[in-house]
């Protein structure tokens, strides 16, 4: 799961009196009477309570040629394409942060003439050395589980397309086996660690009564899990309460992780993927394992990389299909996460923000700054849809489109937001 914490670097921060009020306006100025002000203050990284992450972290794993790589390579050089003003960065070779596309921020940009565009991120981990025995500490061991254990969720990349110029590891295209092996290695990392944690529950004492209560939920929900993954089943399958969720969060089990089949296609079977009997098998089995799964081409992709930004929408037409496995892979990780953008739009900038779908309108304030949640007054909120059909702020509020919600509102998808607070 996402874990709540969020960075977000805020410059020139301009301090006012605490009793009066302010409406937050995107460039991260705190408005109030002219030329009065306490003084300027420069955030840095900071996380807070109620946020995601500001850049998501998604790591992709899979059996050697599988296409794995290729697809790793391919998506982050067509986010660094897409980024535009976006500072990408590849922090690591094996590690590249990449702009989430989302073409209503240029339609806001438009429409309010912002100055830059800043949209929501993704990091992808390229992750070696999960191969079958990786466990034992077969390939690099268990050096894979550092990466692993940091990530969000889990893209596997299953081969689904017939290359004899590309030898499979095990021989021959089988989906099935390809995740059972991927699967098991996982389960006997958690297997291990949950026997330790176990042994360690059993020989320890609780402090206090209030520590004896979550000892005892985390040994309760710790052998039903076992219990699953001795069956070959992963941890997120197992029904676990509330206290039980939180005993057991610490351990970072990773078949508890959200995971994505990402099946693996030719470029003759992007468009028409029901067709591929191997994407049936990847279908129904992220069907049982309660996961989701996306088709892509590792080929197509690669190949978007050689093409100029202009010729990629043509060339995928050309497919058959409207849009790059970025955008896929993005959107299926952003559904299984249960996550969601809502925007603030300025003349300074517009910006999209990553929020828990649920989360109410303090809480989305929180996202940009702590202050934010904590004097949270009302948030001037209008749907993009709203926006854009009136063209500006002034003519939604009008048209009484431009809502004030209050501290119970639960943000939409897609909501244009101003806030006013107290600090």
């Amino acid at each position: 799961m996402a874990r709540a914490a969020c960075s977000s670097v805020v410059t020139a921060l301009t301090l006012l009196p605490s009793k009066s009020h302010h409406l937050f306006r995107n460039q991260f100025t705190f408005s109030g009477k002219p030329n009065k002000f306490v003084g300027v203050l420069t955030l840095e990284k900071r996380c807070f309570s109620s946020t995601v992450r500001m850049s998501l972290k998604a790591g992709i794993v899979g059996l050697p040629n599988v296409g794995k790589s290729t697809l790793f390579n391919a998506v982050v050089e067509n986010g660094k394409a897409q980024a535009a003003n976006f500072p990408f960065c590849t922090i690591e070779p094996n590690v590249g942060i990449v702009a989430v596309p989302d073409s209503r921020l240029q339609v806001l940009s438009k429409l309010t003439n912002s100055q830059k565009v800043v949209p929501a991120s993704i990091e992808f981990v390229d992750i070696a050395g999960l191969v079958k025995g990786a466990s034992q500490g077969e390939g690099l061991g268990n050096k894979f589980l550092s990466h692993i254990r940091e990530v969000d969720s889990i893209l596997q990349v299953v081969r689904c397309f017939e290359d004899n110029d590309i030898i499979h590891v095990n021989g021959k295209v089988d989906p099935t086996s390809d995740i059972d092996v991927i699967n098991l290695e996982l389960i006997f990392c958690d297997l291990d660690q949950i026997g330790k944690r176990i042994d360690r529950l059993n020989k320890g004492k609780a402090k206090d009564s209030q520590s004896k209560v979550k000892e005892e939920a985390e040994k309760a929900a710790l052998q039903r899990i076992q219990e699953a993954l001795l069956d070959g089943k992963p941890a997120r399958s197992v029904a676990l309460n509330d206290l039980e969720k939180d005993a057991v969060k610490h351990l970072c089990l990773l078949t508890m992780k959200p995971m994505i089949y990402v099946a693996n296609v030719a470029e003759t079977d992007l468009a028409e993927p029901e067709k591929n009997a191997y994407v049936e098998q990847v279908k129904g089995l992220s069907s049982d394992l309660q996961s989701s799964h996306v088709v892509v081409s590792a080929q197509v992709e690669s190949e978007l990389t050689e093409l100029p930004l202009e010729e990629r929408t043509e060339y995928l037409n050309s497919l058959g299909v409207s849009e790059s496995g970025l955008g896929n892979l993005i959107r299926a990780t952003y559904s299984l996460l249960g996550l969601q953008t809502y925007f603030t739009s300025g003349e300074k900038e517009t910006r999209a923000w990553t929020i828990h779908a649920g989360m109410t309108a303090p809480q989305a304030a929180g996202v940009i700054h702590s202050d934010f949640e904590k004097g949270f007054i009302r948030a001037e909120t209008v749907a993009y849809e709203d926006f854009v059909s009136a063209g500006s702020l002034a003519a939604a509020r009008e048209k009484g489109l431009l809502r004030s919600e209050g501290k119970e509102y639960i943000v939409k998808e897609g909501d244009v937001m101003l806030f006013r607070f107290n600090v």
